[in-house]
């Protein structure tokens, strides 16, 4: 038997399967990469010497107020890491520097004071100004125009109006916009409801190339850079962050090409090469973003690429933040089937693209190629079950509901952390079903 962990909120689930099932154990080289440094020297050497831009110092000297944004409480991004770095830079050369941050809610809901202080610390959040973005506060919005896609471009005011807009963020694989971080803080970071719709429509979530560590032909993508422009964004600072949440890369500088040498850090590490398997079995990264059902779809994404059509995708996911969307969570509710919620959603315009519309777009396309078992906490049992999808108290427990699903000796790959990795199918040139495989990215390119 071969024993593995599943980060599960902020613990682990252990599980075991036999020799003779498993496929393989596949995780990101990111977990046995080491730096050459300690979490604040990494990113202090990121703001030394930035990519393709001039030092942050340089930037903040002559500006009478900066904007930073800066990710929400969905975003595991070590803002007590990054910030006091930010902001003493900041104020090197300019002490009276007027500092907002913004921070990114996207479409998600307000982050609290409680959250803020998990986030950055006591100190700045009693110290600095902070103003938490509403993406339906139309007043507080301007207008740019439209976007290549069509849609208008709306970003939050106090972007529009700083002397310098900044980001942080961290760069993980994106199940749709290819990577997280870059000129994703802008849209959909702090831009308007409408904006954000326009942009995750159904016809750009639909595109073969809307997935995993995939940046060009990307529509997302390419709505995403032209905002960050538009936005005026001229400088962050992004990390690569590992399984316990420590920086272990970091950049800084130009928005665009700065993201793309952090992505193109990450995807040498991150990409595992699975074979098409009847299980898999994965998890959302543990706390925060592993908090809701919403977000445990971008982990099943990760095993529906290598899942076989009518195999079965296992995830755990604590989700005590509930279903996370009640957009969501009722536009999955309210269809007969997977099938018919898909071909409806196929079937809307950008202009009427509804609120978290594409969350139920790609679990519906999952769950029209897969069994999904999760296992959950005991009150998330009945709103599961209304999801189209089963519920288990214990990974032995969808284990052996999987194997009644398909055959009691299927094989069964494991991906503990879905949304730490850029999974690519394995063309079968050899044979690994059962084969015990044990990889990390580092080791599949």
């Amino acid at each position: 038997m071969t024993l593995f962990t599943i980060p599960y909120g902020k613990q682990h689930l252990e599980g075991e399967i036999s020799d003779s099932r498993l496929v393989g154990i596949f995780e990101s080289g990111v977990g046995s990469y080491h730096p050459d440094g300690g979490e604040s020297e990494l990113v202090s050497k990121a703001f030394s010497h930035p990519v393709a831009s001039p030092l942050l110092e340089e930037l903040a000297a002559t500006a009478g107020n900066t904007v930073i944004i800066a990710s929400d409480h969905t975003r595991p991004v070590p803002s007590k890491i990054i910030f006091p770095e930010l902001l003493r830079r900041l104020r090197t050369l300019n002490p009276t520097i007027d500092i907002t941050i913004l921070i990114a809610t996207g479409f998600h809901r307000g982050t609290t004071v409680p959250e803020l202080v998990d986030k950055f610390g006591a100190g700045i959040v009693a110290e600095e100004k902070i103003v938490v973005h509403d993406c339906r506060d139309d007043a507080n919005l301007v207008s740019l125009g439209p976007l290549p896609s069509g849609c208008e471009l709306k970003i939050n005011r106090l972007a529009i109006e700083a002397d310098l807009l900044l980001s942080e963020g961290f760069i993980e694989p994106h199940f749709f916009a290819g990577f997280s971080g870059g000129r994703k803080s802008v849209l959909p970071g702090i831009a308007g409801e409408q904006s954000v719709l326009g942009n995750h429509c159904a016809g750009f979530i639909g595109s073969p190339y809307a997935r995993a560590g995939i940046l060009e032909n990307n529509p997302l993508h390419r709505d995403m850079v032209y905002a960050a422009e538009k936005a005026g964004l001229k400088f962050v600072v992004n990390v690569v962050i590992n399984a316990g949440k420590k920086v272990i890369h970091a950049v800084a500088g130009h928005p665009l090409h700065a993201h793309q040498a952090g992505c193109d850090f990450l995807s040498n590490l991150c990409r595992v090469r699975i074979p098409e398997t009847a299980i898999v079995i994965t998890g959302n990264g543990g706390y925060p973003l592993d908090q809701n059902i919403y977000q445990a779809v971008k982990g099943m994404s990760a095993a529906e690429t290598v899942c076989r059509p009518g195999g079965v995708i296992i995830m755990a996911a604590s989700c005590v933040d509930g279903n996370g969307s009640e957009s969501f969570f009722h536009q999955l509710v309210g269809a007969g089937n997977p099938v018919e919620l898909l071909r409806r959603i196929e079937q809307v315009s950008q202009e009427k693209t509804l609120p978290d519309q594409w969350e139920a777009q790609i679990l519906a396309r999952i769950l029209c190629r897969h069994r999904v078992i999760m296992v959950s906490e005991p009150a998330m049992r009945d709103t599961i079950l209304s999801m189209h999808m089963e519920y288990a108290d214990s990974l032995p427990e969808a284990i052996e509901r999987a194997g009644q699903l398909t055959s009691p000796d299927a094989g069964i790959a494991v991906i503990p952390d879905g949304v730490a990795v850029i999974v690519e199918k394995q063309i079968n040139e050899t044979n690994y079903e059962n084969s015990g495989l044990y990889q990390t990215g580092a080791g599949n390119d």
